[in-house]
């Protein structure tokens, strides 16, 4: 079975962790273990990432080299999904020394028109508290917006098009290759009217990139992992509930944060509703047991009324942005 494997944030870095390489790769280490797991299953793997940490921190330190001129989002959105990338194809290496891996930067077109650019909505970088914020929004030219009882740069957002590298992602996928692409949501361009392409200054969600590569390259399962073991209604709240087998139809008129759940179930729907295979939504340590049917969230398009389970107050924590 072909899966995308779309690995949420906190497979690069925990939340409150300082941001430093060692802290990066111990977290992919534990990440690759479960990825190997998958392919040790007999599955094969497209792997695809988040970055906002990396490029938020990456464009903090464009801004602080003195008379050296900031460099775009869409260049850091690049250099971040090298650096990860490397990280990523070299701990699974380390499993799977008999596997070739591929580490391909991803184009993904996006409409210049897209209202996403008005309202941007995408955080990135480190979280602040809210004077501290408001103060680096004046100095810098930022927008800023809650991040639980923190707060974060945002940027724009736009919805992912086309994923331009997508035929040659395929070609290497045929080919036994273990392909990491897709990185941070990949680099958002636009066409000109010659038809030549340019960066824009955005960062594309990593969940809806990969689920319009799991659509372009036809896989057979959509996986989506992040730091919770399923989705919830009323989460953090003792009347919160796991949702374990829902169908697009059952869950496209709930609200879930916008920063965070929202759009893992909305690419979930999209890749649903379009080809009719399953997508899936839960824990990191969980993806065997997940992609086996027995843990996680399932969005299928023939799914009967959703499974809940009641979890313990204490077990209750707000959703994490990614």
């Amino acid at each position: 079975m072909l899966i995308i494997v779309a690995l949420g944030g906190n497979a690069l870095l925990r939340r409150g962790e300082p941001m430093t390489a060692g802290n990066q790769r111990s977290n992919i280490k534990r990440a690759a273990s479960e990825l190997a797991a998958l392919v040790g299953e007999g599955h094969s793997v497209v792997i695809t990432h988040g970055n906002g940490p990396q490029v938020g921190l990456l464009a903090l330190q464009a801004a602080a080299n003195p008379g050296g001129g900031a460099f775009p989002l869409d260049v850091l959105g690049a250099e971040s999904a090298g650096m990860i990338g490397y990280v990523i194809e070299q701990e699974l290496g380390n499993l799977l020394k008999e596997r070739l891996f591929a580490t391909l930067l991803t184009q993904v077109k996006v409409d210049p028109h897209d209202p996403a650019f008005a309202r941007p909505t995408k955080p990135i970088g480190p979280v602040y508290d809210k004077a501290t914020a408001t103060r680096l929004a004046a100095q810098r030219g930022w927008q800023i917006a809650p991040d639980g009882d923190k707060w974060r740069r945002v940027v724009p957002s736009p919805k992912p098009l086309e994923i331009l590298e997508a035929s040659v992602i395929s070609f290497l996928v045929e080919r036994g290759v273990i392909v990491i692409c897709t990185g941070g949501g990949g680099v958002p361009v636009i066409a000109r009217d010659d038809g030549s392409l340019c960066g824009v200054e955005a960062v594309i969600d990593k969940d809806l990139a990969s689920s319009l590569l799991a659509r372009q390259l036809k896989a057979d399962m959509l996986l989506m992992l992040t730091d919770v073991d399923a989705v919830y209604v009323n989460y953090g709240t003792a009347t919160a509930r796991a949702l374990r087998r829902v169908s697009p139809t059952e869950i496209s008129g709930r609200d879930f944060p916008a920063g965070s759940m929202g759009p893992k179930v909305s690419a979930a729907i999209e890749f649903t509703e379009a080809t009719g295979k399953p997508a899936a939504i839960g824990k990191l340590d969980d993806a065997v047991e997940i992609v086996r049917g027995e843990r996680g969230t399932w969005f299928e398009g023939g799914a009967s009324v959703p499974t809940v389970e009641r979890l313990p107050a204490s077990r209750h924590r707000p959703y994490k942005l990614i």
